[in-house]
């Protein structure tokens, strides 16, 4: 019992949770994410296409996030449903902005885009989403997660929490390094597909500057046609879109017919009517 408590002293925690708990939260959510966005993508496109954040590893990394910020902020109000659903759609809201905004900020491109949906704001967040979000919250809280929860203790009995840490560690960095790459190969991408296809965006004299830059290197070129070509970026992200200085959006996959942007059809619907 004193080894439990001196452990419980000597993990850092955030509202009672530590952050090993966390991680875990964040490593497990973001791949049910991918699971979810897949089969929601499979069903409403009729294809199944890359519904994940980073260029390699099965995660979607906005689910991840949400749902560890939700469990931090929201399990003290298990069973609250009305203020779970509250801070769910307000906390929900938050993350989908912010990640939206960061993607136009970094990168320059529309990771999704609201503007046809009603009560939408700056395309980044609407009413529908949000309030899906506010029911997801009920469900995450009071149901979902102390599965996840029973899971990860049934985990902790089968291996010492020393190796667990471990694990966890490593899983996380290697979706760091995921993540970085993924933001590197996607920047050589765009400014690639913004300069060669003439584009007008904002900020063109600078890209095309990079452009010369970057590809007039031709060791970094090859490298980068051999691991960043566009099949392999566009099939990793399959909606990857960007605005024009008329704020019209431009879907990439438009400006490349020849490369199927997803793995195989499963109807005839077509799945890319804009």
């Amino acid at each position: 019992m004193g080894e439990e408590v001196n452990q419980k002293k000597d993990t850092f925690r955030i509202f009672g949770i530590s952050i090993w708990r966390i991680f875990a939260y964040f490593i497990i959510y973001s791949i049910l994410g991918f699971v979810i966005e897949t089969i929601y993508g499979a069903i409403t496109t009729g294809v199944l296409e890359s519904r994940k954040s980073f260029l390699y590893g099965p995660f979607c990394a906005i689910y991840g996030l949400g749902a560890s910020l939700m469990i931090i902020f929201l399990h003290k109000y298990y069973k609250k449903y009305n203020m779970l659903f509250i801070l769910g759609f307000i906390i929900g809201s938050i993350v989908e902005y912010l990640v939206s905004l960061l993607g136009e900020m970094i990168f320059h491109v529309k990771w999704w885009d609201y503007s046809n949906m009603p009560l939408n704001i700056n395309g980044r967040i609407c009413v529908y989403f949000s309030f899906f979000w506010g029911v997801l919250s009920i469900y995450l809280i009071c149901s979902l997660n102390p599965k996840i929860d029973k899971f990860i203790d049934l985990v902790k009995t089968k291996i010492s929490i020393k190796k667990l840490k471990i694990i966890t560690a490593i899983a996380i960095l290697l979706l760091f390094i995921d993540w970085i790459i993924s933001s590197i190969a996607v920047n050589f991408f765009l400014i690639r597909i913004k300069v060669e296809n003439d584009l007008d965006v904002p900020n063109k004299e600078v890209i095309t500057q990079l452009y010369d830059k970057i590809y007039s290197n031709e060791k970094l070129s090859n490298f980068i046609y051999k691991y960043f070509d566009d099949k392999t970026i566009i099939r990793a992200f399959p909606n990857i879109k960007i605005e024009d200085t008329n704020r019209e959006i431009i879907y990439i996959d438009s400006l490349l017919p020849e490369i199927q942007p997803y793995y195989f059809k499963i109807h005839n619907k077509n799945p890319y009517v804009r």
